[in-house]
């Protein structure tokens, strides 16, 4: 079975066709406001529009307040809210049951101890994303295109799905499934030309160099 792909924070139509054409199983979207990635609720509806029902739109957050939750849920169609924070279990589980819509929980990973911090999710997130930890001066959350060291993975014993995220690109998407054992992963700056411009070559690229990682 070829590993699962998804493609976050798209913001062109563009791009959005090269994902679909490249066989993404997940086409991701940012509705955070500090990412060079944020895209408007009507423009998201409109990019998604057309997207195959086999593949899955996915939301990205971070520590949402219910205001922008209603906002986007109500205008975008999304089968996946991710939570990209510091969101609680009990958070996660809120948003969960509230909106009536799988949550996917980003744990942030520097070393053995944030692998197993993942339990605490267990019970409340459907999907888990293991993602490089911000560097200390980052102004938002998840890698900033860095990578953790991928064999921290083999750690992790939880019965959620999950994907590998953090610094990936077609170059060295192979290997990190190797040795990280990852069923899934998310790539966003690893396929663009420039913060938050996503090049169609480098999606389609990352695309077959994903899918025919074992």
């Amino acid at each position: 079975m070829s590993v699962a792909v998804k493609i976050c924070g798209l913001v062109d139509q563009e791009a959005i066709d090269a994902a679909i054409e490249g066989g993404a199983d997940y086409l991701g979207l940012n509705f955070f406001e500090g990412s060079p990635r944020q895209v408007a609720p009507d423009v998201a509806a409109t990019l998604l529009e057309d997207c195959p029902e086999e593949i899955l739109r996915v939301g990205l957050f971070v520590d949402p307040t219910d205001e922008l939750l209603d906002y986007v849920t109500r205008h975008v169609r999304l089968d996946y809210l991710q939570l990209h924070s510091k969101e609680t279990p009990e958070r996660v589980a809120e948003i969960r049951l509230g909106y009536g819509l799988p949550v996917m929980k980003v744990i942030g990973v520097a070393n053995a101890d944030d692998v197993a911090s993942a339990s605490a999710y267990e019970n409340h997130a459907d999907k888990l994303l293991f993602d490089a930890k911000p560097p200390p001066e980052a102004d938002r959350p998840g890698g900033n295109a860095t990578a953790f060291q991928w064999d921290l993975m083999k750690a992790y014993k939880g019965s959620l799905p999950w994907m590998l995220a953090g610094g990936l690109t077609a170059s060295n998407v192979a290997q990190a499934v190797a040795q990280s054992g990852a069923p899934a992963v998310d790539v966003a700056s690893g396929v663009e030309s420039a913060p938050g411009q996503k090049d169609p070559a480098l999606v389609r690229a990352f695309l077959s160099a994903a899918k025919e990682a074992t």
